[in-house]
């Protein structure tokens, strides 16, 4: 069996690869000459652990192959859609030309029988409305018409070859009737080494499939929303957060995954996708369902301007002037993705109070500079330390983590710390003699 790869980012890029590994033949295609070119010399167009070395591996075997031609993936039997689905400009639905542009694209060097399977994140309706356009397109035998499955991604940025090549279910919504049992056959072959190690395949309809990944960041938006809410009550109380959250997380109902008060979440998926969600209720007149899901958005941001006024009151009342050492900036660590990252929104906003910003991130400075280059990036953490009136660490990136409260507090101007992740021990850093704030925790 041969397979195809539709764009070639975090996604797709991955997704080509652990195919690859798995012995199938695949051929990984997108429009950016660029990207393809570096993905051809065997370098990622990104920072992804474990994806460089998985690359090298699956290159030297000729199991993989990268391409800006379409006619290219004309002889695979499944196609797999990884391209991206951003937040529409102007609006919070989702912007699905990319999905429109790669199917109009195929269309035309689809087999018949072949399968196109669906891992970009959609509003529900979409595989419906693709398979509509490849009819229309379609001028082979109708028995035979290439059939549309929706496979949604569960991919976390940090730990993407993990979760694709052992991901913790996999799902497949498929067409009713024979033609859906076909598709569900070829689908359990692609994913037959996966099933052999115990992973559960979930075979459903179309609209489910496309409603997993939603509802699954929906809920996982929630629950940070929700202990940042928390940490709201406990900063009015003087209550501790990091506290409150064992406390409840003990609960098997509820557990202690994603309840991190901290900034926020950011990142190219649960912002744009639990709006995308909602302007998609919207449209099916079910909008009053996902009302819920705007609190919890704004919640998020609400995190980000406490930082700041935070950062403000640490240095006694105005950040003009201040040295402001902002240690991260991807939206989490392992990533070097700064799409809506909170670390860098809030030091834009300081940069705009008249703050002297100088931003460290292990990975990400590159794309920080292309989006914000009016702010300064240093590669070296002890200098961007150097000097500073405030520390503010915003993506918990092991090597801040451990920094040493001592050494650390020889490097700056004066010792003021906020810990926009709740993940340092304040007790240490406060008997260091810095002035640490945590979010949703006690002075000092």
């Amino acid at each position: 069996m041969k397979l195809s790869v539709i764009g070639t980012g975090y996604l797709g890029a991955v997704h080509a690869a652990a195919m690859a590994s798995l012995g199938f033949d695949v051929v990984g295609v997108d429009v950016d000459p660029g990207r393809i070119d570096r993905l051809r010399a065997g370098s990622a167009p990104f920072y992804e652990p474990e994806f460089d070395a998985l690359l090298a591996q699956v290159m030297a075997t000729g199991h993989l192959t990268w391409s800006v031609d379409y006619a290219d993936l004309a002889d695979a039997d499944v196609h797999f859609l990884c391209v991206g689905t951003p937040q529409r400009r102007g609006s919070h639905a989702a912007d699905l030309r990319y999905v429109w542009d790669a199917v109009e694209a195929l269309i035309p060097h689809l087999r018949p029988d072949s399968i196109l399977a669906g891992k970009s994140t959609v509003p529900v309706g979409t595989a419906e409305a693709i398979e509509g356009r490849i009819a229309h397109g379609w001028t082979g035998d109708a028995a035979h018409r290439p059939l549309v499955v929706w496979n949604p991604e569960f991919l976390r940025e940090g730990f993407a070859v993990e979760d694709t090549l052992r991901p913790d279910r996999i799902v497949v919504g498929v067409p009713a009737g024979p033609h859906g049992e076909r598709a569900a056959e070829v689908m359990r072959q692609v994913y037959a080494a996966q099933m052999a190690e115990g992973i559960p395949l979930l075979v459903t309809d179309r609209p489910t499939a496309e409603l997993v990944k939603v509802a699954a960041n929906a809920f996982l938006a929630t629950k940070i929303s929700f202990i940042n809410a928390m940490a709201e009550v406990c900063e009015a109380t003087g209550a501790d957060v990091v506290t409150l959250a064992d406390a409840i997380g003990y609960d098997a109902r509820i557990g202690r995954k994603f309840l991190g008060a901290g900034v926020g979440f950011g990142g190219g998926c649960l912002p744009k996708d639990i709006r995308a969600f909602s302007a998609r209720a919207g449209e099916l007149g079910v909008d009053q369902a996902l009302t819920f899901l705007r609190e919890v958005d704004d919640i998020n941001s609400r995190r980000r301007d406490r930082a700041v006024e935070t950062a403000r009151d640490l240095v006694g009342g105005s950040l003009r002037g201040q040295r402001v050492c902002v240690l991260g900036a991807a939206f989490k660590p392992n990533s070097d993705d700064v799409r809506d990252s909170p670390a860098l929104d809030i030091a834009a906003r300081i940069h705009n109070e008249g703050g002297q910003v100088v931003v460290h991130d292990p990975k990400a400075l590159a794309n920080d500079e292309a989006r914000f280059p009016s702010l300064r990036y240093e590669p070296e953490l002890r200098v961007s330390l150097g000097g500073a009136d405030v520390v503010l660490l915003l993506t918990e990136w092991q090597e801040y983590r451990d920094l040493d409260p001592v050494a650390t507090a020889d490097l700056v101007a004066a010792p003021r710390l906020l810990d926009g992740r709740n993940v340092l021990d304040s007790a240490a850093w406060r008997a260091a003699g810095w002035s640490f704030r945590g979010m949703g925790r006690e002075h000092g």
